[in-house]
């Protein structure tokens, strides 16, 4: 992986509402494709996610999966982990090692084992127009309000440096 490359990875672990709210708050990210994605088997089930096209300098890839680890249930094995599969999915098996060392290099911040896992990207299907950008085009939601924007304050309170101006207000 070359640092001047946008990179593309996709983001598994919760609502794809709530993950594509929050990826789509931060610098350094072009785009926020939201939908499901499958893996190989046996991982190869539609899962709710995100895919989001980086550029790893203004965003390095390390703080990229610390906030996806800590907007998520990242070590909860919940009865609903095959809708909401905890996972990073990648394209290159380069990246693959890369945020297998950083998932390693986190799990002394938690209590509990993560149970977000590395995993082969093996399709993507958007979701229906309709509930894309869920939150952008009305924040005013009960499910916004409920779930998404605690969220938000916690970027603001935690990762203020990475966020788009727009959203660090």
């Amino acid at each position: 992986m070359t640092a001047q490359a946008q990179v593309k990875i996709g983001l598994g672990g919760g609502c794809h509402w709530c993950t594509e709210a929050v990826f789509q708050a931060l610098g350094g990210i072009s785009t926020v494709e939201q939908g499901f994605i499958r893996s190989e088997p046996p991982e190869d089930s539609w899962s709710e996610a995100v895919i989001v096209t980086l550029d790893p300098v203004a965003l390095p890839l390390e703080v990229l999966v610390e906030i996806h680890l800590r907007t998520h249930a990242s070590t909860s094995h919940h009865k609903l982990r095959g809708k909401y599969r905890s996972a990073v999915y990648v394209e290159e098996a380069e990246t693959g090692l890369l945020v297998d060392r950083i998932l390693c290099d986190f799990q002394p911040q938690f209590d509990d084992p993560l149970v977000t896992r590395v995993l082969p990207f093996a399709g993507f299907k958007a979701s229906d127009a309709r509930f894309r950008n869920y939150y952008a085009t009305d924040p005013e939601r009960p499910f916004c309000k409920t779930y998404i924007d605690p969220k938000l304050a916690m970027l603001r309170r935690e990762y203020s440096n990475v966020l788009k101006e727009e959203a660090s207000r």
